[in-house]
């Protein structure tokens, strides 16, 4: 049974769901990092908040560890890169809070147009500044997005409804896509010079950190009003400080910092700023729909490999995993045969291709292309899982690809991988047998009809008459029993294929012996 720590505070129908599904699950939260150290060896599943930190110090405590589910769509506080490299999936709920964050963002363009804040505070003071609460309309405004994923699309469907104009800089924002909101696709520069309001709707990565930077602010038309609700590290905070103060920013409304908790800032104590406390996913709906999601995302993938929202991780529905977990164990397998015959050889591997033919390939091919190059690489680096071998591969300058073929062979499906080296390429190529089994078909271009076996021994040896012999006779004398044995060879006299199945593990002295037999060119043993 899957084990699940609950490091923050998460709803308890969230709990409920893993506990409906068979999950074993322990609530603990407010754990100092060292606690949650000593605590984290046996759990599969980590689902946290905001609050704990997910450090490489804390994955290299976690052996067991399988996902980080995050409530929330912000992973700043996780390690990703090293979770990844651990082949840990991380995943977040980028949906649950969407538009209760899109309509913190609207609130937050509204009280700094309309001064609500400073108003409420004079009022309840006794005052009666009429005169001195003079706003602005947004009717009619230009509204800039600094991004237009998931929130800031809810953003710029809101923005539309108040008859603002909209432009939006997103390098990923299709025409197609900007068309269907009803805004202008701008480069950044074009909207810094031309929106009246600037919000903020973008993840904070080395690309988007100080997206508002000195220089960009200075960009701004005079009188520009900033609202930020992503992340903070998007502006520069002393920059935009200095710009309030001499009016070129007429108004800023902040509910993310550079540092948080943010007790102190020299932005406080302007009456033209608007702070709130990272309220943007905190609403009752928000907080119980995030909870939810990321418990039944957890659960998905402990339970049947289903995955969604992953970080690192392609997407597969709970519908398609079980429809794919054939393929992918066939991809897994051929890629294990690729890397484990790269492995005995030696060799500097340069490129993997993953072939596609059939029914094959009109499925989901991300997860199955991430299965074969984990087969590939496991013999050769070891730990490496469908999670971190796209990484790992490119991290060694391997070339990965993946073709499509229309036509329709011999078989109902296929699916080949091919490992390029400095010296050859290997190839190998399987199918399905009744939707489930999966079986290999080709070597080298070579037709080989066998199953997989967990222990096997493969042979290359010149098809010369007397080698069968001499190989069964030197098997048999150490004792070792044949399950299966199969034969194929590309020409009459030249190279032949032989690949027999074995009841167990082949020892290295009887493997040094197969390889010193006359006609033998390479002899593996491989594992499965």
């Amino acid at each position: 049974m899957p084990r699940v720590l609950i490091s923050d505070k998460l709803s308890p129908a969230a709990i409920e769901i893993f506990r409906r599904r068979g999950l074993e699950v322990d609530v603990r939260p407010g754990l100092s990092p060292a606690e949650l150290r000593a605590i984290i060896a046996p759990y599969d599943g980590l689902a946290i908040r905001s609050a704990t930190k997910v450090t490489r110090e804390l994955l290299d405590a976690a052996p067991n560890l399988k996902v980080v589910g995050r409530a929330g769509i912000g992973v700043d506080n996780v390690d990703v890169t090293s979770a990844t490299a651990r082949g840990v999936v991380v995943m977040n709920t980028p949906y649950g809070n969407a538009i209760t964050t899109a309509e913190h963002a609207i609130a937050m363009m509204f009280a700094l147009a309309r001064q609500i804040p400073e108003a409420s505070a004079s009022t309840k003071a006794g005052k009666w500044e009429k005169n001195r609460f003079m706003g602005v309309e947004l009717f009619g405004k230009t509204l800039g997005l600094i991004g237009c994923g998931n929130i800031g699309s809810i953003v710029a469907d809101r923005a539309v409804g108040l008859k603002m104009k909209v432009a939006a800089f997103d390098p990923f924002l299709s025409e197609k896509r900007a068309v269907e909101l009803g805004v202008e696709k701008v480069e950044l520069n074009e909207l810094l010079e031309r929106a009246d309001f600037v919000t903020l709707h973008t993840p904070l990565t080395e690309q988007t950190r100080n997206i508002l930077s000195r220089q960009n602010i200075a960009r701004l038309k005079r009188g520009v009003r900033i609202v930020n609700c992503a992340r903070g590290g998007l502006v520069d905070e002393q920059a935009l400080f200095e710009a309030l103060q001499s009016g070129h920013v007429a108004g800023a409304a902040l509910d993310v910092f550079e540092t948080e908790p943010a007790t102190d800032s020299p932005l406080f104590a302007l009456e033209n700023v608007v702070c709130t406390p990272h309220l943007g996913a905190a609403t009752a709906e928000a907080q119980e729909n995030v909870a939810l999601q990321v418990a039944d995302q957890m659960a998905d993938y402990l339970l049947t490999g289903a995955v969604s929202n992953a970080i690192n991780m392609p997407s597969v529905t709970a519908e398609e995993a079980p429809r794919l977990k054939p393929y992918m164990e066939l991809a897994r397998l051929l890629g294990a045969m690729a890397g484990q015959l790269t492995a005995a050889q030696d060799d500097a591997i340069r490129s993997i291709r993953v072939e596609y033919e059939g029914h094959v390939a009109e499925l989901n091919r991300r997860p199955l292309t991430a299965a074969a190059l984990a087969g590939v690489l496991t013999p050769l680096m070891g730990a490496v899982n469908m999670v971190n071998a796209p990484v790992v591969a490119k991290e060694r300058g391997m070339e990965v690809a993946e073709t499509v073929h229309e036509r329709r062979g011999d078989y109902a499906t296929l699916l080949r991988v091919t490992v390029v080296t400095e010296g050859r390429t290997r190839s190998v190529a399987g199918t399905l047998v009744g939707d489930a089994r999966p079986r290999l078909v080709e070597i080298k271009g070579i037709p080989v009809e066998a199953d997989f076996a967990p222990d096997m021994l493969y042979v290359t040896n010149q098809d010369k008459p007397g080698f069968i012999g001499r190989f069964g006779m030197a098997l048999a004398n150490a004792g070792i029993n044949i399950a299966t044995f199969h034969l194929g060879r590309a020409a009459q006299g030249g190279d032949a294929i032989c690949l027999v199945s074995l009841d167990g593990p082949l020892p290295e002295p009887v493997l040094a012996e197969v390889r010193a037999l006359p006609l033998v060119v390479q002899a593996t043993a491989l594992r499965f």
